[in-house]
């Protein structure tokens, strides 16, 4: 699944067998910028809504049409501002953004806290041995 946000700028995710993994396709030269130049707030401010909705159809059709992805979410607080969404993508919610960070704030203290927890086996064992 490939996640666009748009929003200040883009925020973009792909989600590869349960693994999300941030990507930062915003920094990516487009024209005269970069691809947040366009599609984010400042393209929008700067180009217009209309303008600014068919560069967002232009930039999220070509990244769907390279990356090969199953589903394609386009959220943020921008995603309100499309009349349409470009082909094959669905709107998300902001509600499942948080949830997701929620989950994944609690994944990575989990997984320090066994880090930590090994460590400590480890140090164990070399005092044990030493």
């Amino acid at each position: 699944m490939l996640f666009l946000g748009l929003g200040t700028g883009l925020g973009t995710a792909l989600v590869t067998d349960g693994v999300a993994e941030s990507r930062e396709l915003s920094h990516f030269p487009y024209r005269t910028g970069t691809l947040e130049d366009y599609v984010g707030a400042r393209g929008m401010k700067r180009l217009g809504k209309k303008k600014w909705r068919k560069e967002v159809d232009k930039i999220v059709t070509e990244l769907v049409r390279r990356i090969h992805v199953d589903d394609v979410v386009l959220g943020g607080g921008q995603v309100k501002k499309l009349k349409k969404l470009p082909q094959g993508c669905r709107e998300g919610s902001n509600a499942n953004a948080f949830i997701g960070g929620f989950r994944l704030w609690k994944e990575a203290s989990t997984e320090r806290k066994s880090k930590a927890k090994v460590l400590k086996l480890v140090s164990r064992k070399q005092r044990k041995s030493a």
